[in-house]
This record gives structure tokens, C-alpha cells and sequence, in this order.
């Protein structure tokens, strides 16, 4: 193993001062940007003392270019690149004077690359819109149109002169649609398209590998179009033909009932709007529905999931009732007492069961 006497990786041979090659400085350059960034967390710390720890030379580096930076606050990439070059174009200046300005190249060029990434990042993420499980959120767009979002919901927001265009990538989402005449507030969600003006709405989109495909429209007031989107490409939930809804109507697709296509006919019913929006008030309202229904619902608000054994699924259970969103341990309770049931704690996840008398 290479140390500090035998000239190893990260010495300069000879008087054991740190070498410090031009990949550990320009590491160490972005270790510096990091840490002055947005994201800095103590995780972050964490890997950069281990990465400090791999040789003297990491330390000199860090340093060094931390040294840079507190000493030029105001460092741009354009003057550090502007002042190396007058450094590298004049032989007399001093050593030391071009060591300093080879590191602020170095510290300017990591703030460069670590503020690019991060205007990509806000570019791609512009008009982008999430809420993690068990989380809501509530967005006011620029016409000031309120759009809530449910627990585990992704939306993108593109308004254009003609259009306010919003796609709802998963979840659930209540809009509240400011008045434009001249601009239709479009709705994508997977293969269907939801047209308003001056409305509110909600839209519920399901897809993933613990429920079975699902969306449903349920319009609150005002007057909207459910269609298949124009640019639809053979995939997606749409319906077979363009439906108008009434305030109170609810549309829905089952995809068990579409072909390859996933062109179904829709499916019409006028539900309890204040229990299809109760998640606003953190509730989820149960009537006389399927246990494993109610499971994967409550299993949305939740990362501690809901699982029912296979007697229990067989079983056929159902339950009615108001439960908390994210209070999966109340419902699991509550469920075990009305139908006899049993809670068990299995690695991070809640088991219904049958009572320990009945599964003998």
C-alpha cells in the first residue's frame, strides 16, 4: 500500500506535501458547489467526509477551492476564465498569484456545471407538479385556476395562447377552471382528453402494478366534454366517443370492458360528489364496499400498506364507514372489530387475519 513516504496516489514524493491532481481539484471544485447549492443535506456531508477521507490530497483540494471561495464571493465563470487567461498569457506574474486564479477556474467552472444542472433541472421541471403518498397540495395557476392535488399525484402545466393545456400523469386532482373564452382548459389523462371552460372537476387516474387500470370524471359544476385525445396514439384509456357530463355526473372506463385498443364505453352514474371529494377533508368514505377495495384505497395514503390474508380475501368482507386518509392502523382496527378479524404486524406492513380460534 502506497503512503505518505513512498510518493503513492495524492503525495508529491519527496516532503510529503499532498499532490493534488486535476481530477481531485475539479472534484473537489464540485464538492464546493454542492455544498453551496440548494440541495445540501447531511447526507450529502456524510459522502463528502468519506470523500475527504480517501487521501490527504482530497483535504488540500477541498480546501483549497473552499479558500476560493470565500475569498471571491462574487466569482463568475466568465471573470475566472478572463482572469486565467491573463494569468496563463503573462510569464511574470507571480506563482502564486496564477495557483489562486487556477483554482477560482476551477471553483467558477464547478459552479458553472452545478448551476447548469440545476436550470435543467428547473426546465424540465417547469410547470411540473407533484405530491409524495399521503400528501395534498394546492396550485393557483397564473389564471387563476385552482387545481388540488391528492396523495401520489403527478400533473405538467402548458398554457399557450390558444390553450391551457394540463396532463395528469397519475392520481388524483380537483380543478377549479378560471373563465377564458378564448382558451379551452384541457384535461390529458392517459388515452382521453377533458374539455372545459369555466368549470370545476375532478379527474381520478389509477394505474399501477397493486389496482387495475381506472379513471373517472366526476364533474362538480358547469358543463364539460370527455373525448379521445387528438393525438392519441392506440394507447390509453378513451372512451368510444365524445360524452358531455351534467354537474353531478361521474364517468368512468373499466378497462376490463375495452378492446385491445382500450376504446370502452363509458360508464355513467351520479355518486355522492361530497364523498368523491372527501379526500379533501383527509377522509375516504366507505358504502357497502369490497374489503379489498377499501384496502387499496387506504393503501394510497399510506407506506405502510394494508395486506388481507388469503381466508380473509376469500372471504368476500365489506365495509362501510368515514376513515382518516393515512390512518391505515385505525381502519385495520376498526375492519378487524367488525368482522372478527385479527391485526398483525408483518415486516412493515399490517396483516388482516382471521382470529387465531378461527383459523384452526
Amino acid at each position: 500500500m502506497s503512503g505518505p513516504s513512498s510518493g503513492g496516489p495524492g503525495w508529491r514524493g519527496g516532503d510529503d506535501r499532498p499532490r493534488v491532481t486535476r481530477e481531485i481539484a475539479a472534484e473537489a471544485a464540485v464538492w464546493v458547489a454542492r455544498l453551496h447549492g440548494p440541495d445540501r443535506s447531511p447526507a450529502m456531508e456524510r459522502e463528502l467526509q468519506a470523500w475527504q477521507a480517501l487521501s490527504p490530497a482530497h483535504r488540500e483540494a477541498f480546501e483549497r477551492c473552499t479558500d476560493v471561495w470565500m475569498e471571491v464571493p462574487s466569482l463568475k465563470l466568465a471573470d475566472a476564465y478572463r482572469a486565467g487567461d491573463a494569468a496563463r498569457a503573462s510569464r511574470r506574474r507571480a506563482d502564486a498569484g496564477r495557483a489562486v486564479w487556477r483554482w477560482a477556474v476551477a471553483v467558477g467552472a464547478a459552479a458553472l456545471v452545478a448551476g447548469g444542472a440545476l436550470l435543467v433541472q428547473r426546465w424540465q421541471d417547469k410547470g411540473l407538479y407533484r405530491t409524495a403518498v399521503g400528501e395534498q397540495r394546492l396550485v393557483v395557476l397564473d389564471d387563476g385556476t385552482r387545481m388540488t392535488l391528492n396523495t401520489d399525484t403527478t400533473v405538467r402545466v402548458a398554457y399557450g395562447a390558444a390553450q391551457r393545456s394540463v396532463e395528469v400523469g397519475e392520481g388524483e386532482a380537483l380543478f377549479e377552471v378560471a373563465k377564458d373564452a378564448g382558451r379551452p382548459f384541457v384535461v390529458r389523462v392517459s388515452g382521453s382528453e377533458v374539455v372545459a371552460l369555466g368549470t370545476a372537476f375532478a379527474v381520478r387516474f389509477i394505474d399501477g402494478p397493486q389496482a387495475e387500470e381506472s379513471l373517472a370524471v366526476t364533474l362538480i359544476e358547469g358543463q364539460v366534454s370527455v373525448r379521445p385525445a387528438a393525438a392519441r396514439d392506440g394507447h390509453g384509456l378513451a372512451p368510444t366517443q365524445a360524452t358531455t357530463l351534467k354537474s353531478g355526473d361521474r364517468l368512468q372506463l373499466d378497462p376490463r370492458a375495452g378492446s385491445s385498443a382500450a376504446l370502452v364505453a363509458p360508464s355513467l352514474d351520479r355518486p355522492n360528489v361530497d364523498q368523491v371529494v372527501a379526500w379533501k377533508r383527509s377522509e375516504v368514505v366507505f358504502h357497502d364496499t369490497r374489503l379489498v377495495d377499501a384496502v387499496s384505497e387506504m393503501n394510497r395514503y399510506s407506506r405502510t400498506p394494508l395486506v388481507l390474508s388469503e381466508k380473509v380475501l376469500a372471504a368476500g368482507l365489506r365495509v362501510s364507514g368515514v376513515f382518516r386518509t393515512g390512518d391505515s392502523a385505525a381502519f385495520a382496527r376498526a375492519v378487524a372489530t367488525l368482522h372478527g378479524l385479527s391485526v398483525q404486524d408483518a415486516g412493515g406492513r399490517l396483516e388482516l387475519t382471521p382470529l387465531a380460534s378461527e383459523s384452526t
